[in-house]
């Protein structure tokens, strides 16, 4: 587990988003965003956006390949499709976040656990209700990040959506190196272990880091 040193803030704003909720909000240059596991076992879908131009936005590719790991954890740099930061993670008392299993669907929810799942409420649903409230649409959705969930790879590539490892009061804190707009999708699967079969609320608060 990486565990860094505390950052102290005043808080801005703090908001529990509720289970299988939306959240969204500006993260202005040098604010605090951490997101704090409520309950234990809750993949947080997370997605980043340079505030003033939504078409700079968080990159999968640019990300792993510039920190060398498919795994983000403490000083890992979330940087945009023009490889500039976005956000730096400053702060993980989980240890481990996934970049590579990416959002439930109503689509990828029929293809593994069946058509009697295609009415479930999915993470792509939430992305698209919350990002149109800012003007964007389905085109603007890109690989995301999903926080405390577990996606083992295997040496072959095979991955797999196993138990967390996070625990109840948790928290991932990142910096923004920029004005950013955050969409978050508190997920709402139940058909894998990425949620214990239970989705829960997370807490989302910003605050004004200092020295």
């Amino acid at each position: 587990m990486t565990v860094a040193t505390t950052v102290t803030s005043t808080v801005r704003s703090s908001e529990v988003v509720p289970a299988r909720a939306a959240w969204s909000a500006v993260v202005r240059a040098g604010e605090q965003l951490t997101l704090t596991d409520l309950h234990g076992n809750q993949a947080v879908d997370f997605l980043v956006y340079d505030a003033q131009d939504t078409t700079v936005r968080y990159s999968a590719p640019d990300t792993v390949h510039a920190q060398g790991s498919i795994f983000l954890t403490t000083g890992s740099v979330l940087l945009s499709n023009e490889h500039t930061p976005l956000m730096t993670v400053t702060e993980d008392t989980c240890g481990r976040h996934d970049t590579v299993g990416g959002a439930c669907s109503k689509e990828s929810n029929t293809l593994r656990y069946g058509h009697h799942t295609w009415s479930q409420h999915a993470c792509v649903d939430n992305f698209l209700a919350e990002g149109a409230r800012h003007g964007l649409g389905k085109r603007d959705l890109v690989s995301n990040i999903n926080w405390y969930m577990n996606v083992p790879v295997e040496k072959d590539g095979t991955l797999g959506i196993v138990d967390g490892i996070s625990a109840p009061g948790l928290r991932v804190t990142l910096r923004a190196e920029r004005d950013v707009l955050v969409l978050v999708s508190n997920c709402p699967q139940i058909n894998n272990p990425c949620n214990g079969f239970d989705p829960t609320a997370v807490e989302a608060t910003i605050g004004e880091a200092t020295p």
